[in-house]
């Protein structure tokens, strides 16, 4: 019975009292077995199995939550609301008109989806179906893999993938360790060290784990990766012995085991529930001001058809009150149709007006743009230029929602370690009490060439000073996490020193670790292994030392620094310690600090990563005291990591400073290539880095982020602390704005020589002041607008010290500034995910710190150089297309419903459609749909190699300008022009009988043969070919596809119109159109008519453009000239600059400065530069390019004036 009571008070206290820690915790029965009694309530929970669900629909589902998905788009929605309305009342048009686009459009998608998720219950089943290793009672049984439970215990086999997040219980390794790498999680192909409980480490049979006796407490499952807390109670004879559970006794689901022969685990979290699924959440849709700018031309093109619905339905009851007009004898109306109230009556016109005009909107458009995005990304995958050939990785395209969206870009934020640099280490120097070493150079277990010339630097210290130089050896030898690893290959990769006898090699989760290894193996000093918890080193005197491993304080990116607690074999403690410089220096008491801090100070300027080295000697009373410290925060399940952090802060004080470190990473090929020519197409990059000041700005320099004339402005703790952080802003403005006063912000964009150019350096704690909320300075509110106003005056921003919070922030920060920016966010760490998920594109680079960038960016790319094209390349060409695209089909469709809204002043107002319902239906899905979708894909203004070499054309593009308001209001007035042509010209053909009986020879009763089936045919025929001549027109890039798809198109229309009218169609009710195409083309006049209508119509944008050319030509229309002049080898000829407008020092001179105020300005005053000839003969006479080049009497000289005035990097500020 008391047994029975314990139960009820432990359920009690669990789930009612409220004690949150338990609420926040699950208990775990290794093999399902009870505890003993007495000891703890026995409550079985329930878990999920193991199964994993990617897909988003079940085959029940699948049509209602498809369908609300997609009715959740306004379009869709709309055209829904509209067919239903058709099948309602009794409308002009048959619902199949509006009811087979959306039926169509619905359908596709559906397909595209379906086939989609498809894809994912089939990797799902491979997934869940595949076979693992059970022990269960006693012997090793198969199961599949979704059919695993909580607590069970799993036998793993080497190279296997873990089925589910598991706790190591033991290995075949003696010491219970295991190596792993989790490349499918984060990328790192590094082995990592995982350790068994140390109570059960030493079972190693079926039996024997089958045996153990024991429960797990954890947390309840969250989606960190690095981070698990937990207990384990091991029972023997019936008293629970408590051990800490962390992240290193704690394998992931999706990683793999390696080096170790087999392992036995208990399954803690299964199915959705592991740390893999949860991090499989769809990331927030990011939507591209393309989209944006489509939904609002929508929303317009809804007034005018709610407009042109009421004139219409106005104007009927106007046009009836003459009670003469009221009922002609023909359309009588019933009894039941007088009886009803003149509001429904007009209400039900309204609607059929609506109806009617309803295909203004055009429902296919988002389909064709759909098909654009998903097709187009494909560009960017098979393109060979962006294919790495080191990794052996293309670009990869996650989202294609967003390609237009980098031809948009106006703000870079870039990550430095890995995306800058290559993340590839080399040991270049260390510093001992003032004593420098150098090393030959080494970079990752490869002796460099040309370096052994280079000998040890020693300037022989004393005795004393020989001890702290061997130390401070030993400390880098010691604290690490390094693995030796002894066989030729890891992953199939090559590694190894071959000098002499040894061949093991280190593989660490930092590169940075394995350089500092690799440096004091050069010194002398190797790391041999680490065997049953102890380290071995070899030193100078070929002697093995070992040292027993007795606690490691792990690196974290808040501390900044590891530490490791070792015991010599004369019995001496040691903890040595390396970290940043930031967090050493305060907490040493001794040693050479001021020497060592120049050095460091020295190398950082030199843009060397730079680690200090301390130590503290240990009492065996202080490291007891240590023991119990670290015990107690590591058994905690509440707060952890936090009275972790707070232990290790007490246990890391007192150090004795023995020295400092220098390691270099190189920029990645072309990093500074691609940062300049991002400058150039008028981007502002940003470098947001975790690293210290002096090594980033050295590594800014580097890349051409800073230049030798800027002049950097510093917001950084060490100002803050001489000043207040209100001076130093309210400073950094006045000198900004003093310098720019006089301009606008465009004037200055150019940098020329007579302007100074800023980069301002800010620090992570500056930076959280600035963001702070005032709370104690009134003023402090407009901080935000002050630091934003001096970024927006500086070329170059660098944050340093940033944690990965904050580099968010600073994204969020300029999203949200007045201009609304369109940012880019590139990084190649874990570090980086919160910028890239912030920014409207981000982009993972596949480097050395994992691929979980990659995982959660919209693009990923090789490496930074592939940045360049991606952005002036694909970006270009991508918006350029989908504007065209998008102004192309309002612009359709103005054409198309215009003139049925005429038609309706000449038929009584009575809804009378002008086109025949098949016209109506295939208009949008297959007359005019292919040529703008293969446009869409495949056209090219200019040609690639001159957007590669001449960046500044991005700027052409730049914030929307080919979807602003002007454009689009200029494309719906040609529109309506070509409608009005197209019906009023064909309407005067007509009325004039003499003009068509001498057409029609064959029939006496002309207006008969000309009824309003043959005028409406003759209408659609004209808009059918103006539409479709004027996207020939806007083409540049023609290829044979082109020519298919163009005159393809044509034809079949020509063929369908026969077919539909040649042949008595028996499933029709009307048989209106028969005979009526063949007619209308056997009357002379008709043809005549076409043409002429054609030609009227495209008349006038033909010669708009013409003049805008010849007067007011964009950049772009320069080029395009010029290319044609010199046959598509532009590129070859490299001062592409000189085909742009004059430089703004020129332009002042010329009095042309007024022009460039604008605050955008795309069109430029005529060309002033001289263009430099490399294989020209004299033979062209130049006079004939007037606007192109100017030249006198076709000799090769420029005019004086016109010299070319240096245009120096154009990077908008």
């Amino acid at each position: 019975m008391g047994m029975d009571f314990s139960t009820l008070r432990t359920l009690i206290s669990r789930y009612c009292v409220g004690e949150e820690n338990w609420v926040d915790s699950r208990t775990i029965y290794i093999g399902h077995k009870e505890p003993p009694p007495g000891t703890e309530a026995f409550i079985q929970q329930r878990f999920p199995d193991n199964r994993i669900v990617s897909s988003k629909y079940t085959f029940w589902n699948f049509i209602p939550k498809n369908m609300f998905e997609q009715f959740r788009r306004v379009a869709n929605f709309y055209f829904l609301i509209i067919f239903l309305v058709q099948l309602i009342i009794d409308t002009p048009t048959s619902p199949i008109t509006s009811g087979l686009p959306l039926f169509f459009v619905i359908t596709v998608t559906a397909i595209k989806q379906g086939y989609e998720d498809w894809l994912r219950h089939k990797a799902d089943n491979a997934v869940n179906q595949c076979p693992v290793h059970v022990v269960q009672h006693g012997k090793v049984v198969r199961k599949q893999s979704r059919k695993l439970r909580v607590g069970d215990v799993v036998f793993v086999k080497e190279n296997e993938t873990f089925p589910c997040d598991l706790i190591l219980l033991s290995s075949s390794r003696d010491d219970g360790t295991c190596y792993v790498t989790t490349a499918s999680l984060d990328g790192e192909s590094s082995h990592k060290t995982y350790y068994a409980v140390q109570d059960t480490k030493a079972y190693n049979t079926e039996e024997e784990v089958d045996s153990i006796h024991a429960t797990i407490e954890c947390e309840q499952p969250q989606p960190d990766l690095y981070k698990f807390v937990g207990r384990i109670n091991i029972y023997m004879d019936n008293e629970p012995v408590a051990r800490p559970l962390g992240s290193e006794n704690l394998l992931l689901r999706g990683a793999t085991l390696k080096n170790t022969e087999h392992i036995y685990a208990v399954a803690i979290y299964t199915g959705m529930e592991t740390k893999m699924a949860l991090n499989y959440q769809s990331k927030s849709q990011k939507r591209s001001a393309v989209e944006k700018s489509m939904n609002a031309y929508l929303v317009v093109y809804l007034c005018i058809l709610i407009s042109k619905a009421l004139i219409n339905t106005a104007l009927k009851y106007v046009w009836q009150a003459d009670p003469n007009r009221d009922e002609p004898w023909y359309n009588e109306r019933t009894e039941t149709e007088r009886q009803r109230h003149i509001l429904i009556r007009a209400f039900t016109d309204f609607l059929a007006f609506m109806v009617l005009f309803n295909y203004i909107i055009p429902v296919s458009m988002y389909v064709t743009v759909e098909m654009q995005k998903f097709l187009g990304s494909y560009f960017i995958m098979w393109d060979d230029e962006m294919f790495d050939e080191e990794l052996g990785e293309r670009a990869v395209v996650n989202t294609s929602d967003l390609n237009e969206e980098l031809g948009q870009v106006e703000y870079v934020f870039t990550d430095k370690t890995g995306t800058l640099t290559e993340n590839n280490m080399e040991f270049i120097e260390c510093c001992v009490d003032g004593h420098v070493y150098v090393p030959h150079a080494i970079c990752n277990g490869q002796v460099m060439p040309g370096a052994a010339s280079m000998d040890m630097i020693d300037t022989s210290p004393g005795p004393e000073a020989r001890e702290h130089e061997e130390l401070f050896f030993r400390a880098l030898c010691l604290c690490h996490t390094v693995q030796v690893k002894e066989e030729e290959t890891v992953d199939g990769i090559k590694h190894g020193i071959h000098q002499g006898k040894s061949t093991s090699f280190y593989i660490s989760s930092s590169p940075d670790e394995v350089a500092l290894v690799e440096g004091m193996k050069r010194l002398g000093f190797t790391y041999l292994r680490l065997k049953d918890s102890h380290m071995e080193i070899l030193n100078r005197e070929d002697e093995i030392e070992r040292f027993e491993l007795l606690e490691v304080l792990t690196f974290d990116s808040v501390r900044r620094r590891m530490s490791v607690i070792v015991r010599a074999s004369t019995g001496e403690l040691y903890l040595f310690c390396k970290g940043a410089d930031s967090s050493i220096f305060p907490r040493v008491i001794s040693g050479k600090v001021d020497q060592v801090r120049a050095r460091v100070e020295h190398n950082a300027v030199e843009g060397l990563r730079t680690l200090c080295v301390a130590y503290r000697p240990l009492s065996p009373e202080q490291y007891q005291e240590v023991c119990h410290l670290l015990s107690g925060a590591k058994l905690a399940l509440q707060d952890r990591d936090k009275r972790l952090a707070e232990a290790y802060d007490l246990i890391e004080k007192d150090l004795i400073l023995l020295g400092a470190t220098a390691v270099e990473d190189r920029l990645q090929e072309k990093a500074a290539d691609t940062i300049e020519s991002l400058h150039k197409a008028g981007m502002k990059v940003w470098v947001l880095t975790g690293d210290k000041m002096e090594t980033a700005a050295a590594t800014c320099y580097a890349s051409k982020l800073f230049r030798r004339n800027t002049q950097i402005l510093e917001l950084t703790t060490k100002r803050t602390e001489e000043q207040s952080l209100h001076d130093v802003l309210f400073d950094l403005s006045r000198t900004v704005l003093r310098q720019h006063g006089g301009m606008t912000r465009d004037t200055f964009s150019g940098l020329s020589a007579d302007c100074t150019d800023f980069g301002l350096i800010i620090d992570g704690a500056t930076l959280s002041a600035v963001l702070r909320p005032g709370q104690e300075d009134s003023n402090s509110g407009n901080y935000k607008e002050i630091f934003l106003e001096i970024c927006r005056n500086c070329s170059a921003v660098l944050c340093c010290r940033m944690a990965p919070l904050q580099k968010a922030q600073i994204v969020k920060l300029i999203k949200a500034s007045k201009e609304h920016p369109i940012t880019l966010a590139i990084g190649d760490g874990a570090n980086d995910v919160s910028m890239i998920l912030e920014a409207h594109v981000g982009i993972g680079i596949m480097g050395k710190e994992g691929r979980q960038a990659v995982r959660n960016s919209d693009y990923a790319i090789p490496k930074f150089k592939h940045l360049k094209k991606m952005l002036l390349v694909h970006g270009h060409y991508y918006y350029i297309r989908i504007s065209e695209l998008v102004q192309y089909f309002f612009y359709k469709n103005v054409c198309f419903i215009f003139p049925q809204f005429l038609y309706q002043f000449f038929c009584g107002f009575s809804q009378q459609p002008l086109y025949d319902t098949a016209y109506l239906t295939l208009y949008n899905i297959s007359f005019t749909s292919l040529p703008i979708l293969l446009y869409s894909l495949i056209e090219q203004h200019i040609n690639m190699d001159i957007l590669k070499k001449d960046p500044s054309l991005y700027r052409d593009i730049a914030k929307n300008s080919l979807l602003r308001w002007p454009i689009f209001i200029y494309w719906t007035i040609l529109g309506v022009y070509d409608a009005v042509v197209m019906f009023f010209g064909a309407y005067f053909l007509f009325d004039n009988t003499t003009f068509t009986s001498k057409g029609q020879l064959m029939t006496t009763n002309t207006q008969m043969m000309f009824g309003n089936w043959t005028f409406g045919t003759l209408v659609f025929t004209v808009l059918v070919f103006t539409v479709t001549f004027k996207l020939a027109l806007d083409t540049h890039y023609w290829t044979w596809i082109n020519h298919f798809v163009i005159w393809g198109s044509l034809i079949f229309f020509v063929v369908f119109s026969l077919l539909w009218g040649g042949i008595i169609w028996p499933f029709l009710n009307y048989q209106r159109m028969y005979y009526v195409f063949m007619q209308m083309l056997s009357s002379g006049p008709a043809w005549l008519s076409i043409i002429l209508l054609i030609t009227a119509s495209l008349l006038p944008d033909v010669v708009k453009k013409v003049i805008w050319r010849a007067l007011w030509p964009t950049t772009t229309e320069r080029i395009q000239n010029a290319d044609k002049l010199y046959k598509g080898q532009l590129s070859e000829f490299t001062p592409l600059a000189s085909l742009h407008a004059p430089s703004k020092a020129g332009s002042h001179r010329q009095g042309l400065g007024h022009q460039r105020n604008a605050p955008n300005p795309r069109r430029s005053e005529p060309f002033t530069k001289k263009v430099m000839f490399t294989r020209w003969q004299r033979t062209p006479d130049y006079c004939t390019f007037t606007p192109l080049l100017r030249f006198t009497d076709g000799s090769r000289q420029p005019r004086q004036e016109h010299a070319y005035s240096g245009a120096g990097p154009e990077t908008s500020v």
